[in-house]
């Protein structure tokens, strides 16, 4: 006759055990490795969110010389207003596009930057002041000369990202080459003008070709923000197709979606995106790639539905910050965006020198 379990005995032991994912410290599948991660995640996110509110608030409020709550002083708000929206804008541009490209790409190191943007902002005004001018460029800062960059810029990447969807044998890291190419022959030729120009010339000029919020006017917002939510979203709902060609171009053929298609419509997006952003305040050339480092870090998945919100969380908290510090605390405002190219061209070098290689 079997012995009944007694009620210590494993086979007696009626307790429903706990799923694993709800287990400390377990494996799960999912965007996430465990439960305390994505808690993690989303205390990460909130800090980020929080803290670059205060500090925009910090930008608006603090400083202004009329009472709290006054029409005075709702009007110097609205005026610094501007700079604030600048500074979501850009956060934004930069963070989508820079983490897109590095997932069409297959690379966390380069940006959309390397695509010669910058190089064509920098021929556009230097020709400007060439051939009309300190009065020329002064008077060439209006909508319909924001709208002819944003048509040269996406222009070019167009022509680019044709040649990759039409030719057989061109390929991602050709069209890349070419881009390193064009920008690089851009810049020769604005250096060349720059030589040429007066003293007082090149002064203006070089104000004009760091990249600040400053540069950046309220005419251009009814067309540059339409522009980014179409562009931006386009990107965000392809999230899940952007984690299907992180995989590689043979895996996403193997589940059924095209990868040269889907990589063509999302660098025409990203063009857009930097395209605004470089027209509306200038150059940042390391702002994209040190916000996606950090937002891969902070995020610590591989799903693009919760690093693109990380990253433009990130891009908004260290665009306040940088200026709140150094408008309210150093009184140099001037020096913003050196200070955080400065530090993305380090967190750059310290990338590069880890891993060892592009």
């Amino acid at each position: 006759m079997a012995k009944l379990a007694s009620p210590s005995s494993p086979a007696a032991d009626t307790r429903v055990p706990t799923p694993p994912s709800e287990a400390p410290g377990a494996r799960r599948s999912g965007a996430f490795q465990s439960a305390v991660q994505y808690r993690r995640y989303y205390l990460m996110l909130s800090a980020m969110i929080a803290i670059g509110l205060l500090c925009a608030f910090g930008l608006l409020a603090y400083g202004n010389p009329m009472p709290f709550g006054t029409r005075q002083f709702w009007l110097i708000a609205e005026r610094r207003m501007n700079a604030v929206v600048a500074m979501v804008i850009v956060a934004f541009c930069q963070a989508i596009a820079t983490v897109a490209f590095q997932t069409v790409t297959n690379n966390r190191i380069i940006t959309p930057s390397i695509m010669g943007f910058e190089a064509l902002y920098r021929v556009i005004h230097t020709s400007t002041i060439f051939f009309f001018g300190a009065v020329g460029l002064t008077n060439a800062r209006t909508l319909e000369m924001f709208v002819v960059q944003l048509l040269l810029m996406v222009g070019l990447s167009l022509v680019l990202y044709s040649w990759l969807l039409t030719s057989r044998t061109a390929n991602m890291h050709a069209m890349l080459l070419v881009g390193i190419v064009i920008g690089g022959g851009l810049g020769s030729i604005s250096t060349f003008m720059q030589r040429l120009l007066t003293p007082s010339e090149f002064d203006v000029l070089t104000a004009r070709l760091f990249g600040s919020v400053n540069n950046a006017d309220a005419e251009y917002y009814p067309i540059a923000i339409p522009l980014i939510v179409l562009a931006g979203g386009a990107i965000i709902l392809a999230s899940r197709a952007l984690n299907v060609l992180s995989l590689g171009r043979e895996a996403t053929a193997n589940l059924g979606l095209n990868h040269k298609r889907i990589s063509v419509f999302i660098l025409v997006m990203v063009s857009i995106l930097m395209a605004t952003s470089t027209a509306l305040v200038g150059p940042m050339t390391f702002l994209g790639f040190l916000v996606a480092t950090l937002a891969y870090q902070a995020a610590n998945t591989y799903d693009h539905r919760f690093i693109f919100p990380m990253a433009f969380a990130i891009g908004f908290f260290v665009l306040t910050a940088s200026y709140f510090v150094m408008n309210h605390v150093f009184h140099a405002q001037g020096v913003v965006s050196i200070i955080i190219e400065l530090v993305g061209g380090t967190v750059f070098l310290i990338v590069i020198l880890r891993k060892g290689r592009l």
